[in-house]
This record gives structure tokens, sequence and C-alpha cells, in this order.
């Protein structure tokens, strides 16, 4: 009785250790030239984001889907089949339908906000870009993340 237990013990343990495991691709079939961010400000308070390019070494044909980065993910757009660009709006005015009150109970209703966890731990100048190949959704991971500068430039005249 206790080798089964000890044994059931064991296998659970096992189990939730590959749960957690994703297998980041070495050997893609893209060749990434360049990846960089850059953080914008809108014209109204409360409105920023960060938009990330990842620029290809040569046009590819493969589906890319998503990017993770800082805790978000979202999809990404391609535009020229070798130029790769994803979009985070962290904007604190989006339109809540919520309702402020003194009394706690007319509040009772407002839903919580949901604060998606992505599945991968990493730094702040990485991010995880998935793609398409055979059917399958492969991960690749992407370091060292460079910052674009946000300056604003000056006008010549």
């Amino acid at each position: 009785m206790r080798i089964m237990k000890t044994l059931s013990i064991l296998l659970l343990i096992l189990s939730f250790s590959q749960c957690g495991s994703t297998q980041f691709e070495k050997n893609t079939p893209f060749i990434i030239d360049s990846a960089n961010y850059m953080t914008w400000t809108g014209g109204q308070p409360g409105i920023h984001g960060i938009n990330v390019q990842i620029q290809l070494k040569e046009k590819s044909n493969i589906t890319f889907d998503s990017l993770y980065f800082r805790n978000k993910a979202t999809k990404v757009e391609i535009k020229e089949a070798s130029l790769i660009i994803a979009n985070y709006t962290n904007s604190k005015n989006k339109n809540l339908d919520i309702t402020l009150h003194l009394d706690p109970k007319k509040e009772f209703r407002n839903k919580l906000p949901i604060q998606k966890k992505i599945p991968f731990e990493l730094s702040k100048n990485e991010a995880v870009l998935t793609y398409q190949l055979n059917g399958k959704t492969k991960y690749y991971k992407i370091k060292d993340i460079k910052e674009r500068d946000t300056k604003p430039t000056q006008q010549i005249q």
C-alpha cells in the first residue's frame, strides 16, 4: 500500500512538471534580422502603448500568429512579408460599464478586471513569437529586443 501511495505521488509530480514546460524552437525556417520596440504616448491622458517590430532577413511564407511581450499577448501584423508588427495598448481610458457609488452594495454588480497571465517567464527585453508550421503551433524565443529612440525629432524647415 505504501508503494502505491509513493508511486501515485511521484506520478502526479511528474505530470505537473510536464505542463509548464514549453519547447522553444532552435532551428526556425526564418531568420530574424532585427527586433526592437518603441513606447508611444497618445494625445490624451492615459493613452499609451508599445510597438514591437521584428524584421526578417528575407520574405517568409510562414503564418505568424502572436507575440508575447511584457506579460501581454497580441496578434501580429505582417507587412511586405518580412516585417512583423505587434501593437500593445496600455490605455486606461477603456469604456468600462461600472457603477461608482458611496453605497458599496450598489457597486456589487461591477465586474473585476481580468488579468491574464502569459504562459512564459520572460525578462524585460524578451518575447515569444508563435507561428504555424505543418498544422502545429511553434514557439520561438526572441532575446535582446532593443529599445528604439522615442524622443521627438526636430522638424527641419
